[in-house]
């Protein structure tokens, strides 16, 4: 009788799950933020991808984007990653103790895919990371981080334990409840596809160790290709698009002429004939260049954001939809194509069940065609002589600073159709540079292959605002200065893990290819 009538109680939130759900949807959507997407990711990784590149001087012309690291917008990854991943699946584990006799398997083995698919992209932006550590505080109150390579085993370990959960609903012996289809915002509540997430998340991370630990590498590698553990993610209909249920963060930011495709990317795309082009950039409206596909290239210098502002626009035109959707936007975390081609690159390395490099690599290309609604990718597989074609950028301020012209040691040479009497070197860079074009948009995904690999062949900055402290490329972001400050002890034992200096030439623990 004394129950205001109109209010929600806590015994209503908690009937329909509301408590569980809202954290696990939340800490999906910040695997990609929809709220912070411009500066954890769309600032660094999809432009140091060679995917995009911003119009705006920001910070005066001197910022990411040219490698003068800004604090204040690499500091958002991490309190992206550690308070609204970490802390919300520790909020949800919490919550799951107030219920009896509810079994919550399908949805840990949610939260334990989901912290490994967020807190792999940010270890392979800064190295170190709490991760094992969160929340566990020493008697002087510092954190310790995980390093990379520590980080890396207990991602692994957590994809056993979500295998272990996923089976018995993939067997039938289990069936997910109703109301924890809402808290899916990838899959539905479909088991089958998040055990094939977690096995391609598994062969992901595989193959970026082989490197520099060639034993654990084939271990994970093969129990991911392992048939009797549940397939993969191999058919388009099964690829991870996490559903904002909103706008994606990137129609937004080109709302504001912050972003525009990059050169990279068009260079490969219009020397390919690539008909997946028009999917992924609008023509330029700019008079100097209107009609055309142009790209800005990374780090060249920009005195307003009239400049380039007319260059083409960054599209996502997918045949399941538009990905960057301004009502009904999605984010893009794993596909069909990006499996094959890690098959590829497993098949290179000799691994059981990983089947033929030339199937691997042609079935790769047909995906991507297929996702893209391309048409046919028989004709493109087969063409032995078209490459990157050279860059022009007429709106230059220095005029021809910023091209890539043709026999310029930046410009790819590597031609499309597979061959199995090329250097295996060679077999990697065809297989790598048609992955980067098919993990389009996902520019984290991308960014890091090019630097395990060195692949595809992108154009190094025109102007590098690090000091003399990045040579070519930038290989990692630094820790910013809150977690250095608020965690000293912490952050001084997680630097003594890294390869060098804190900053961006350092090279992660993966990244050992010279």
């Amino acid at each position: 009788m004394n129950t205001n009538p109109a209010g929600i109680t806590e015994d209503v939130f908690k009937a329909d799950f509301k408590q569980i759900i809202l954290p696990l949807q939340n800490a999906q959507k910040a695997i990609q933020s929809s709220g912070s997407y411009q500066v954890q990711q769309n600032l660094n990784a999809d432009i140091y991808s060679g995917f995009m590149m911003s119009p705006t001087p920001f910070n005066g012309g001197i910022n990411n984007t040219n490698y003068f690291m800004m604090d204040g917008w690499n500091t958002v990854i991490l309190d992206v990653a550690y308070n609204n991943v970490l802390q919300v699946l520790s909020d949800y584990s919490k919550l799951t103790t107030t219920y009896e006799g509810v079994d919550f398997a399908f949805t840990n083995a949610m939260a334990k895919t989901i912290k490994v698919l967020a807190l792999h992209r940010t270890s392979d932006i800064f190295g170190p990371v709490i991760y094992t550590k969160f929340g566990k505080a020493n008697a002087d109150l510092s954190v310790d981080y995980d390093s990379q390579k520590d980080a890396y085993m207990a991602f692994f370990a957590d994809l056993d334990d979500a295998v272990s959960l996923l089976k018995p609903f993939t067997t039938g012996s289990k069936k997910v409840l109703a109301a924890f289809t809402k808290a899916d915002i990838i899959y539905g509540g479909n088991a089958v596809n998040w055990l094939k997430l977690v096995n391609t998340l598994r062969l992901r991370l595989a193959i970026r160790i082989n490197n520099v630990d060639a034993a654990t590498a084939r271990i994970q590698g093969e129990k991911a290709l392992a048939p009797a553990n549940g397939g993969l993610i191999t058919d388009n209909s099964a690829n991870a698009l996490l559903d904002f249920g909103m706008r994606h963060p990137i129609s937004e930011i080109i709302g504001w002429d912050d972003i525009r495709i990059g050169a990279p990317l068009v260079s490969f795309l219009t020397g390919y004939n690539d008909p997946r082009l028009p999917h992924m950039a609008a023509r330029a409206t700019d008079p100097a260049v209107a009609g055309k596909y142009i790209g800005i290239r990374n780090g060249v210098a920009i005195d307003d954001k009239s400049r380039y502002s007319g260059y083409s626009i960054p599209l996502a035109k997918a045949a399941s939809g538009d990905y960057f959707d301004p009502k009904d936007g999605k984010a893009k975390l794993a596909s069909a194509a990006e499996t094959y081609f890690l098959m590829a690159e497993a098949a290179l390395n000799g691994w059981a069940n990983a089947g033929n490099e030339a199937d691997n690599y042609n079935k790769g290309i047909a995906a991507s065609f297929e996702e893209w609604a391309a048409g046919s990718s028989a004709g493109y597989a087969n063409d032995n002589t078209s490459t990157a074609a050279p860059y022009v950028d007429p709106k230059a301020q220095v005029a021809g600073n910023n091209d890539v012209p043709v026999k310029d040691s930046n410009l790819s040479t590597i031609t499309i159709k597979w061959d199995d009497a090329a250097p295996p070197e060679q077999q990697l860079e065809r297989i790598i540079t048609q992955k980067w074009i098919a993990i389009y948009p996902d520019g984290q995904e991308a960014w890091t292959e090019f630097r395990r690999t060195g692949y595809p062949k992108l154009f190094p900055v025109v102007v590098n605002n690090s000091g003399g402290l990045i040579k070519k490329f930038i290989r990692r972001l630094p820790i910013p200065g809150k977690y250095q400050s608020n965690n000293k002890p912490g952050y001084d034992r997680a630097v003594q893990t890294l390869n060098g200096p804190d900053n961006g030439e350092t090279r992660l623990w993966w990244d050992s290819k010279k």
